[in-house]
């Protein structure tokens, strides 16, 4: 009996490790496992604006109030569109771009999702 996971897709049985990655015999996807079992397809990170929308990697966002950069002078002010390159772990968990000031990491408490 095999103690890997059923493919994610086919819910296939038939699974096997190939390097790092789980793969599907039956409808060809692969994954990987995460420790303590549960597979990147379950481990998606929901991240919520200060309005509680969902942010996602690829999004813009806007500031919604006045923050100082530490180590610096300079204040980025409310309105300040960001565009959101990647959703990390940990206390400031947007890997984004700021406009006219760079890249930077935030708090996703201080960001609201722009409009399309």
């Amino acid at each position: 009996m095999s103690t890997l996971p059923p493919c994610p897709n086919c819910q296939s049985e038939f699974t096997y490790e190939d390097r790092d990655l789980l793969v599907c015999p039956e409808c060809a996807h692969e994954w990987q496992v995460t420790s303590g079992g549960e597979t990147d397809d379950e481990a998606v990170k929901v991240v919520k604006d200060a309005n509680g929308n969902a942010l996602h990697e690829g999004d813009s966002a806007t500031l919604i109030k006045d923050l100082k950069v530490k180590g610096s002078s300079n204040v980025l002010k409310i309105g300040a569109r960001v565009k959101i390159n990647r959703i990390v772990d940990g206390d400031h968990n947007i890997d984004c771009r700021v406009e006219k000031v760079g890249e930077m990491m935030l708090k996703s408490a201080f960001v609201k999702k722009a409009k399309a």
